[in-house]
């Protein structure tokens, strides 16, 4: 029998899709393409934004049209909530939301057995324990995520995700540790430590927090990487700055969402931090790192957001020198405190400034990239496009070189040379 995956969203539903998919293969299931005829297609669907719900129902419509007899299944944000609608859209037939994913198969051959439509969602309780999905192996690259928490706890007055995924749950320290041993063991390299809060990993247990995680993987022979996929500035305390201090392995990037510039901004937001707070932490961070790149989140538009504000945010951001910004204009969502704010801003007025602000984005990219030509790094290659290898420095520079031998999954030492945005441009050193 033939399965195929869909993910949408972030960088957690690709862990989650990814050891399903692991599992599925382990049960002697043929992995077919989305785009090509298959019996099963899963959908881990996303609701984060307006623009993520749509897709995900976009998506959920389309194998239909390649196989009238699918068998399609949506798990994820937007089923956990909309469990009933989606099992009203053709070819759904089993609909689970944000946890028992281990359970897939079951609930598989359950419908098998009885034919009946199974909405398997369930309601997510405060005392949730972390589901156990694993990955044994990620193919071709030796860059490994590694999910390590779900849930969040602080209720940003935008964000869906906590209704979603519930409270934050940590997956347990010796699970990690052995699961990272393994993947070292099969030539992975780096480790990027991911979750939809990951700097709260820790939160829910006793006597264990996430930088006694950082010192435990810093300890692990072969491993040369750790990445934290995101982290907030208030999660950067002592503790865990002195880990990043001393640590040979944690990698020089840091992604730290901001999400507004605006002081009032940032307290309509319930964010957990001010300006002065958000630059001094900054400021502490850059004299542990000689060279660190910082990227960060931001949403435009959000309820009364004014001219003003925005253009504070806008200085702000330049003030700071983030190396990268991902923009995102503010998608109200029902439910939230935000959805329910005046002064909804006009959807043209926000295009507008995302527009803004990816441009300098850009600009703060470039002026990045100029400043490490000339430089030796340590690139870790992902893919091969154009005649091209390409992969990412530690500081998550893009990096594409040529090489006469297939280095595809090997770290190799490169010179950079010249930028050919977004990538820059570089020679293996001899």
């Amino acid at each position: 029998m033939k399965v195929a995956f869909y993910t949408l969203g972030c960088k957690v539903n690709a862990y989650e899709t990814e050891a399903i998919m692991e599992m599925f293969m382990n049960k002697g299931y043929e992995i077919a393409d989305y785009d090509d005829f298959s019996d099963v297609y899963i959908i881990n669907s996303c609701m984060v934004t307006n623009s993520g719900e749509r897709k995900s129902k976009q998506i959920i419509r389309r194998p239909v049209s390649i196989n009238p007899n699918a068998i399609i299944i949506v798990m994820g944000c937007l089923s956990q909530l909309k469990a009933k609608a989606m099992l009203e859209i053709p070819g759904v037939k089993i609909v689970l939301g944000t946890k028992n994913r281990h359970m897939i198969i079951e609930y598989l051959n359950e419908y098998l057995k009885t034919g009946e439509l199974l909405d398997k969602s369930e309601k997510l309780e405060n005392d949730e324990r972390f589901e156990e999905l694993e990955i044994n192996d990620f193919q071709n690259h030796k860059r490994a995520f590694l999910k390590i928490q779900d849930g969040c706890n602080n209720f940003c007055a935008y964000c869906i995700i906590p209704y979603t995924r519930g409270r934050i749950r940590s997956k347990t320290k010796d699970i990690i540790l052995e699961e990272v041993k393994h993947l070292v063991s099969k030539g992975h390299i780096e480790i990027v430590l991911t979750g939809i809060h990951t700097g709260g990993y820790g939160e829910d247990l006793t006597g264990y927090s996430f930088a006694s995680l950082l010192k435990d993987l810093e300890k692990i022979d072969g491993l040369k990487r750790i990445r934290i996929s995101s982290i907030e500035i208030t999660e950067l305390d002592e503790e865990v700055l002195d880990v990043i201090r001393h640590s040979k392995k944690i990698v020089n990037h840091l992604h730290i969402p901001l999400q507004s510039g605006s002081e009032r901004i940032l307290k309509a937001m319930n964010r957990k931090y001010n300006k002065n707070n958000f630059k001094a932490k900054i400021n502490e961070i850059r004299n542990i790192f000689d060279d660190i790149s910082i990227t960060t989140d931001v949403i435009v538009g959000f309820p009364g957001e004014t001219e003003k504000e925005f253009q504070e945010a806008y200085d702000f951001i330049k003030e700071i020198n983030f190396q990268e910004l991902h923009v995102f204009p503010y998608s109200r969502r029902q439910g939230t405190p935000a959805d329910k704010m005046k002064n909804q801003v006009n959807g043209t007025v926000k295009k507008a400034r995302v527009h803004r602000l990816l441009e300098l984005s850009d600009a703060l990219k470039e002026q990045y990239m100029k400043s490490q030509i000339g430089k030796t790094k340590s690139v870790i290659i992902e893919q091969e496009k154009d005649g091209w290898y390409i992969g990412h420095s530690k500081d998550y520079l893009s990096i594409k070189v040529k090489s006469e031998k297939y280095i595809i999954a090997k770290e190799v030492e490169v010179i950079l040379e010249s930028i050919d945005f977004p990538n820059i441009v570089s020679r293996i050193k001899k």
